[in-house]
Order: C-alpha cells, then sequence, then structure tokens
C-alpha cells in the first residue's frame, strides 16, 4: 500500500502537526501526514482566536520562520486587536478572533498545495523501532508506514477521557474518539507519562442573546496582521466581540452542581491550566469575587454560534444552563453544546533534546500538548521547530536550535526541556528575560534570515524585510540629522502637554519623549515630506520610533543576553559523568543526570542547581 519510504510522518493534524508537515514538506522532505480525521485538519478544538498576550509574539514568530500560522489567521480573521498598548513594545501583542470554519478550511486548502505532502486518515497506534531508533508507524488496521523519521503531535487524542457532570467518555475532541496505543507503546521503550486537564465552555446561538446590555469591544481602527508578507489579507470590516459579568446568584447557582462536578468528587484527579481555570475553579478559588469577566466571542462570518468565553466548565449540562441564564444578556439562552473537561496523556518534556528529538528513541519527535503545553500557538510554535529538525535529522545535520535571547519559541522549548512542567504550560511575556529583544514587530528581523539559510523562509520574505530594514534606517538616519524650528514644535508639545523648547535640536531628541510618538511629528511638514517622498511603510515608522524611543533598554537587554550567552556557549559533552565529581550536592547529580543539559546556560537554569555546582562544572569542563 505505502510502496515508498517517507522521509518524515507526523501523527496528528492539530495546529502543531500542520506547522511541523508544511515545514518538514516545504524543506524538501518527503513527509506523510496521518490523523484520525482529514476533516479537521487545523481544526481550532477551544476559542477561536490566534496570538494574545506573549502568544501574539509567538505567531509573529512562526510567520518570520516561513510557517503559516499567522497567513491563515488573517486570511480567517473577524477582528484584530493589539493588546497592551497602553504599555511598552515589548507588552504589544496582536491578537485575531477567527471564523473557526475558515481557519480549518484554509489550513487544508494551504497543505494540499505544499509539495512532498501526503496524507492518510488512519489511527496510529504504536511505532516501529528497531535498536533505539525509530522507522515508522503501525496504524489500527496493522499497516505499517516507514520513515526515516516520526513527528507525534497527539493533542488532547492520546487516551483522552471527557468529562460533564457525572458522565464521562472516551474522546479526544467532542464527536471524535480518542488515540489508544500509542502512550503503552512509548511506556514500553521508557518514557514517563502524566495526566492533564484541560476544559472549553458551552457554545450558544447567539440570536437568543442581548448584546444591548452587554460592553461591546470593537477591533482596532486600523487593524493590523500577524504575517510579515506584503500580499497578506486585511480586514476591511470586523465583527464586534462583547463582554458581560457572572454574578453572586450565577455563583449560587453553579455551587449546587458541585457535589456533581467531576472536579470536586474525584473523577478528575489530573491537573489543568493555572491561568485558564474552570467557572466552578474560580468561584472556589476566588470566593471572595462577587463576579467574573465572561467574553462573548463570535464563531465566524456566517453563523449565530457563539463561544462563551471565561465560562470553561465540566459541570452537569443542566446545571451550567440554569446558570447561565442569570448572566447578564444570557436570560433567553439556547444551547448549541455544553462545556466539557478532558484528561489526556502527556510526556515529561524533560525527556526531550532541545531541538524535540527524544532521549529515548533517536529521530523520534514530540510537538504540541503530548509535551504538556497548552494553547494553538505554543504548540504551532513546536510543530514547526520539530518539522524543520526532523528534515535535517534526516539530513544528518545540526539542529536547529533557538536560544532564550532569540526568541519566545526559544524561552518555550528551553523551559520545557529544563524545567519541565507538572501542569499544562502557556506562554506569558513575564517568562523572557529578554522580552524588550523579543518584541512582536521585529520577529522577522531576529528569525527570517535564520529560516532563510535554512531553506525555509523564501526570497519574498526576505526581500520584504530588506525593504523594511532599509526604510527604517533611513527613517532613523533623517530623525537623528534633522533639526526643527522651535515655534512649529512648540504648538504640537503644547498639545501633548509636553515641556516646551526654546532652541533647535534633532528630532529623534523629541521622539525620545515618552509622551510623543511618530503621528505628532508627522503633524511638521518636514517630516510628512520626508515619508511621502521615501515611500516609508506603516511598520517602518513603528520600527524607527522603537528603536529611537527604546535603544537605552535594547542596549541594556543585549549586553545581559551576551554575558548569559558565555555560558550558552560552553557544551557539556553527551556522556559526561557527573557522579565523578565529588564537590556537586547529591541533588546536583541527580538532577543533571535527568535533565542531561546541552549546554552550561541549560545546567544553571535547573531547579536545585546553584551558583557553586556551575563553578565545580566550570573545573571539570576545563575552562
Amino acid at each position: 500500500m505505502f510502496d515508498k519510504k517517507y522521509d518524515v510522518i507526523v501523527v496528528g493534524g492539530g495546529h502543531a502537526g500542520c506547522e511541523a508537515a508544511a515545514a518538514a514538506a516545504n524543506l524538501g522532505s518527503k513527509t506523510l501526514l496521518v490523523t484520525m480525521n482529514l476533516q479537521t485538519l487545523g481544526q481550532m478544538s477551544c476559542n477561536p482566536a490566534m496570538g494574545g498576550i506573549a502568544k501574539g509574539q509567538i505567531v509573529r514568530e512562526i510567520d518570520a520562520l516561513g510557517g503559516y500560522s499567522g497567513i491563515v489567521s488573517d486570511y480567517s480573521a473577524i477582528q484584530y486587536k493589539m493588546l497592551n498598548k497602553s504599555k511598552g513594545p515589548a507588552m504589544w501583542s496582536p491578537r485575531v478572533q477567527s471564523d473557526r470554519a475558515m481557519f480549518s478550511q484554509h489550513w487544508r486548502d494551504l497543505l494540499e498545495r505544499t509539495e512532498n505532502l501526503d496524507f492518510y486518515q488512519e489511527m496510529v497506534t504504536s511505532l516501529v523501532v528497531e535498536n533505539g531508533i525509530v522507522l515508522g508507524v503501525k496504524t489500527s488496521l496493522d499497516v505499517s508506514i516507514y520513515s526515516k523519521s516520526v513527528i507525534l503531535t497527539n493533542g488532547t487524542f492520546l487516551n483522552g477521557l471527557i468529562h460533564i457532570g457525572e458522565k464521562n467518555f472516551g474522546g479526544g475532541r467532542a464527536g471524535e474518539k480518542s488515540s489508544l496505543g500509542l502512550t503503552a507503546c512509548l511506556e514500553s521503550h521508557g518514557f514517563v507519562s502524566g495526566r492533564m486537564k484541560t476544559g472549553t465552555p458551552p457554545r450558544v446561538d447567539g440570536r437568543s442573546l442581548k448584546y444591548t446590555i452587554m460592553e461591546e469591544q470593537p477591533g482596532d481602527l486600523d487593524p493590523g496582521t500577524f504575517s510579515f508578507l506584503k500580499n497578506t489579507t486585511v480586514l476591511k470590516s470586523q465583527k464586534s466581540c462583547h463582554i458581560t459579568y457572572t454574578n453572586e446568584e450565577v455563583h449560587d447557582q453553579l455551587r449546587l452542581g458541585f457535589e456533581r462536578s467531576p472536579m470536586f468528587n474525584g473523577l478528575i484527579d489530573a491537573v489543568g491550566p493555572r491561568y485558564c481555570p474552570s467557572i466552578e475553579d474560580k468561584i472556589h478559588r476566588f470566593a471572595d469575587k462577587s463576579r467574573h469577566q465572561i467574553f462573548v466571542e463570535p464563531e465566524g462570518w456566517n453563523t449565530v454560534e457563539v463561544y462563551v468565553n471565561g465560562f470553561s466548565t465540566s459541570l452537569p449540562q443542566e446545571v451550567q444552563y440554569d446558570a447561565l441564564k442569570k448572566v447578564k444578556g444570557f436570560e433567553s439562552v439556547k444551547f448549541f453544546r455544553p462545556g466539557y473537561a478532558i484528561e489526556y496523556d502527556y510526556f515529561h518534556p524533560t525527556q526531550l533534546k532541545t531541538s524535540l528529538e527524544t532521549k529515548n528513541i533517536e529521530r523520534l519527535f514530540f510537538a504540541g500538548q503530548i509535551n504538556g503545553t497548552t494553547g494553538y500557538e505554543e504548540a504551532a510554535a513546536q510543530g514547526i521547530m520539530a518539522g524543520i529538525n526532523a528534515n535535517l535529522k534526516c539530513n544528518e545535520s545540526d539542529p536547529f536550535v533557538l536560544k532564550r535571547n532569540e526568541a519566545y519559541i526559544g524561552v518555550l522549548i528551553d523551559d520545557l526541556v529544563v524545567k519541565g512542567t507538572e501542569e499544562p504550560y502557556r506562554m506569558f511575556t513575564s517568562r523572557a528575560e529578554y522580552r524588550t529583544l523579543l518584541r512582536q514587530d521585529n520577529a522577522d528581523e531576529r528569525l527570517t534570515p535564520k529560516s532563510f539559510k535554512l531553506g525555509l523562509a523564501n526570497s519574498q520574505r526576505m526581500k520584504t524585510l530588506d525593504d523594511r530594514i532599509s526604510s527604517t534606517n533611513k527613517m532613523i538616519g533623517f530623525y537623528n540629522k534633522t533639526g526643527f524650528d522651535p515655534k512649529n514644535l512648540n504648538s504640537i508639545l503644547k498639545l501633548k502637554k509636553s515641556s516646551p523648547v526654546k532652541q533647535s535640536a534633532r528630532l529623534s531628541k523629541i521622539l525620545a519623549r515618552p509622551n510623543i510618538d511618530t503621528t505628532d511629528l508627522t503633524k511638521l511638514s518636514s517630516v510628512k515630506e520626508f515619508i511621502e517622498k521615501q515611500k516609508i511603510s506603516k511598520s517602518a515608522l513603528e520600527q524607527a520610533e522603537i528603536q529611537i524611543k527604546y535603544s537605552g533598554y535594547i542596549e541594556k537587554e543585549k549586553l545581559m543576553a551576551d554575558k548569559i550567552q558565555r555560558l550558552e556557549n560552553i557544551s557539556i559533552p553527551i556522556n559526561f559523568n557527573y557522579n565523578q565529581l565529588a564537590s556537586l550536592s547529591s541533588e546536583a547529580k541527580e538532577k543533571l543526570n535527568k535533565i542531561l543539559p546541552q549546554t552550561l546556560s541549560q545546567a544553571s537554569r535547573i531547579s536545585g542547581i546553584n551558583p557553586s555546582d556551575i563553578s565545580v562544572l566550570l573545573v571539570a569542563l576545563g575552562r
């Protein structure tokens, strides 16, 4: 049936699987995507949105590398917002509300147009492994498919169990069966697994809601895009989201079902996401709060289905319904389907190398929720990195690894493989110590040249980047050498309640003021004429302002990153014997033998490793 051997087999068609398959195929690997349902490629299992705090930075990084998540998000967007605009640019995070059906369909369209990529609908139940090397996969129909490498991106499907009140049944997503067999297969090869939990809220009929008594949340007046490509889709019109709140009546109604909740009666003992708790968990943990926000999010352009964000629950269906009817604007609500919780298997990510290849089995890669993460964006980021590295492995090339000072993706993977996780891992800007360097606006500058060198980002992306860098430098040069007439400028400064100037200086000095931006300076004829004559783009203007205004912070972080990089450059041999170092504590030996860090910098980030341990390692490594 399969008369050829593939380079890469990707198991799973979610966000991680789609990015992995696209990356591997676009790099030239003969790739097979195996999934249990080809109709749900790129399916948004939970909320119909991409991006958000720190997650938006990740989507832009995926796009900068040549991935598809940003392109698909722009194509299917029904609303765009840049979050945290009141804060510094390190915190700005793009987010789109998506048309759920368009998102999945466009993913499939892009994948079907990708050369070197085949598809097969089946359940993978085990792996073909010989002498510690993966050789392929076996399916539930006992079909063996052979390859040089395998990427597992099984999401919530590994032994998935869905809970609604006292009822539970196998499934990886509503209406879809769970994946069986792979966990046992991996455990037989020495992998350590665990259980995690996530949940989803009810979907309701938007025609039954009273939007007029809720708070409207429109999109940005001048919407941007995720993708750095010039020909990306820009929103011409947008759909509003809305906000409403729970109240004490809602909480009292929900409490009536707590004894039937699988979270409280012992049916679920897996760990759920700390930063996205269920509504019953919010009421239990934050009993002093009289209300909680509910985000009312449309599911698309041409559907009345609505996602009730903030009301994730596994309570019995009738309890969910009775409580939701007491929410302002939901008095006449009609259910499409109830919310539910789902338990699933994951594998402790400390069993991975930074390339996402497993330590136990060569040429086997894990990406997505199988590694203990939560979120589309985190999964997609791991997917593209696994796809790149599986291709490199097939070609006997060194792995592609992003450092913590190079990308949020680097922070994500480093956190997973060095620190591990006991709860669903979600990215935040606070996890990145170099977030001023890792802004959403400069993801292409950081990553596109690296990806172009690999062969994934195409020449069009490089030309777009080169054009923007050139325009940005022109604008910075103009600000640095152009003076101003105090009379003309003071009228602008007065409107912004900024101190007047008494003598001429360079425009860059004025732009560096915290309450002055590019829009203010374009009121000066000289600035406006230069922008129009040189055809400076909006993104180049933004870059110029950020680099001038925050140059001190940026340089400070670069210096800090350079210092840390010295430890990153000190490699630790794979078979290094930590037990021979008498000066190391027992805890340090245990942790180092378990994690097997690849560099001294990684070793320094392991919990329980202290500076004296690093000093011992430095001496032992001859440094």
